[in-house]
């Protein structure tokens, strides 16, 4: 039984739309298959497969599928092999991974790979002796390792799968010698599964005319993964760089000039806030109002009695005086603050009005920028540098904006400067004696 382009259903429907219709209509389609074509339909993997996970259309090179982990990376990568040589006549492939036992594992022999996704009527040999995987009609697959890469000398391939390129330790010899072999047949090709590292190869891959990339999210296959994975997951690494890195597939790399690196975020990190001796509600207010106006960036922030800065929440927003004059106090009252500090620069006495109409008890000092925003950051950064200073869960938008910030160029960065007034009233001014409050 030979592979099809097309589900066996009638329409051309795939999994989802035949779920969508009616239990009736669904019924009278699947009960008139004959079991060849119930059969032919389990192994279909255009029926099966989320759109994302099928091959783009056109002329490309190398397809990328830069996805977050779960997204169907390893299934998507095995049966577009095993298409290449039931449908297009491939018959010489190369299989390329971190390591062998990981081609072995996941490529191979996993869950999805390349022996669970063959049909019983083509099911391919798996020979670890010969590093080979042969099927009935003659086609091969050939086992490597990018560890090895002195192994690619020499051969020739018409296709080529490789499995998180972005793992692999000797990435710039191994992908170079892959592509040199991809010179059989008439149109070699190669698809590339993989989470994303800011990496040079990687980006020249994506940037390449001959390349197609797909993006996905581990959230993309949800309805197929663990429900107690994805709270594990979630609970843990939302919101986070590797979180970001790993589960959304993002391409997070540091900004050339940038006075903070995702190095120095990630060493900050922490999960249960330590006791605090003063917090602080930081706000570096907006100079005008309306949808097309800055953010007024509202940060708070604690120190331990042993000088540890934590970062407690970004609560900034883009509103009216009325709305982040509100948003300062409620932060205020709710971290049970010492005290709100704000730059008044910009809006002169307005800063404290707007403060003082909302709350005329709640305790404010007033900030000057005498100095320029480098010279300002400058001394905040040193405190990662210097380990002294901690993030809470959930300030991915002011890391961001942070790892981003060079200064001199862009736009202001009104988070940023509302973490360095809130850290430099805590650790680079005279503080006042502390008390001690228990998060």
């Amino acid at each position: 039984m030979a592979g099809t382009e097309g589900p066996a259903v009638a329409g051309g429907l795939t999994a989802r739309g035949l779920a969508a219709l009616a239990p009736g209509v669904r019924q009278r389609l699947l009960g008139g298959l004959s079991d060849r074509e119930v059969a032919a339909l389990f192994y279909d993997w255009r029926f099966w497969a989320r759109p994302e996970q099928l091959p783009p259309d056109g002329p490309w090179r190398i397809w990328l599928v830069l996805a977050g982990r779960g997204f169907g990376k390893t299934r998507t990568g095995a049966e577009w092999v095993r298409a290449q040589v039931e449908l297009h006549g491939r018959r010489t492939i190369a299989l390329v991974g971190p390591t062998m036992a990981a081609v072995r594992d996941v490529m191979v022999e996993g869950e999805a790979g390349l022996l669970a996704v063959a049909p019983p009527w083509n099911r391919p040999v798996y020979k670890p002796s010969l590093r080979r995987i042969d099927w009935p009609g003659g086609a091969s697959a050939h086992v490597y390792s990018a560890e090895e890469p002195e192994r690619l000398r020499g051969p020739n391939h018409d296709a080529a799968w490789a499995d998180e390129l972005a793992a692999w330790s000797r990435l710039e010899e191994t992908w170079d010698m892959l592509e040199l072999t991809l010179r059989a047949g008439g149109d070699p090709r190669a698809v590339i599964t993989t989470t994303p590292k800011p990496l040079k190869r990687l980006k020249a891959i994506i940037e390449d005319p001959d390349s197609v990339v797909t993006r996905g999210s581990t959230y993309d296959n949800a309805g197929n993964l663990a429900p107690a994975f994805l709270t594990r997951i979630l609970k843990r690494y939302e919101g986070t760089r590797l979180g970001r890195q790993e589960l959304q597939a993002e391409l997070l790399e540091d900004v050339p000039g940038a006075l903070w690196s995702w190095a120095m975020i990630e060493a900050a990190r922490i999960e249960a806030l330590p006791a605090l001796a003063r917090i602080v509600v930081a706000v570096d207010p907006a100079a005008t109002a309306g949808p097309d106006a800055d953010e007024t960036g509202i940060v708070v922030a604690g120190r331990t009695i042993d000088g540890i800065a934590v970062v407690l929440a970004d609560l900034s927003l883009r509103g009216s005086p009325a709305a982040w004059g509100r948003r300062a106090v409620e932060a205020y009252r709710g971290w049970r603050a010492d005290r709100i500090v704000a730059e008044v620069n910009q809006g002169g006495d307005m800063v404290r009005h707007v403060i003082a109409t909302v709350d005329p008890a709640a305790p404010f000092r007033a900030v000057h920028a005498a100095r320029g925003k480098q010279a300002r950051a400058e001394p905040v950064a040193a405190l990662y540098e210097q380990g002294r200073v901690r993030h809470a869960p959930g300030l991915a938008a002011l890391e961001d904006q942070m790892c981003a910030f060079v200064p001199g160029t862009g736009a202001s960065p009104d988070r940023v400067d509302a973490l360095v007034w809130a850290l430099s009233d805590l650790m680079l001014d005279p503080a006042t004696e502390p008390k001690v409050w228990t998060i």
